[in-house]
């Protein structure tokens, strides 16, 4: 099964808590309270999204966080990326994969081509989608447009 872990559900609703960085910082403890995570769940999501480029911290006694860009220039794919690492589904998709039997596989490249289409259409979404509740994504054409088979309709 495909599924995104609790971290970067957690992370996402971290996220969505920053206020945009023109508009002030919020402490870790504020978005603790705010997102009824624990407070060592929340500054441990907080040091990875920064790491990633999609919070800036700032320092001192009116210090906190906010978000690097706005909402809707964060992608989930980048959310995605910050916590757990690139979307791969299979060994050959990671982009440092090794597989014993690539050489020999038939359906490794069809794998890949499943990976780019979920990768693309995770790209597709923003945090500011994903604070909408009515997210309308449409699904792709499975043989054409991701095996690049030509469908006879």
């Amino acid at each position: 099964m495909l599924r995104i872990s609790k971290l970067t559900d957690y992370g996402t609703l971290v996220l969505a808590q920053l206020p945009a960085s023109a508009e002030g910082v919020a402490s870790a403890g504020q978005v603790a309270d705010a997102t009824h995570l624990s407070q060592p769940t929340v500054s441990k999501l907080l040091k990875a999204l920064v790491k990633a480029g999609l919070v800036v911290s700032v320092r001192g006694s009116h210090g906190g966080y906010a978000l690097a860009k706005r909402s809707d220039q964060i992608s989930a794919a980048e959310i995605i990326d910050a916590i757990e690492g690139p979307v791969a589904i299979t060994e050959c998709s990671s982009p440092h994969g090794h597989c014993s039997l690539e050489s020999t596989c038939q359906v490794g490249s069809a794998w890949q081509g499943i990976n780019l289409s979920i990768r693309t259409a995770l790209a597709r979404v923003s945090l500011e989608d994903l604070q909408v509740r009515k997210l309308r994504v449409q699904p792709p054409r499975l043989r054409e447009d991701i095996l690049g088979i030509p469908t006879n309709s």
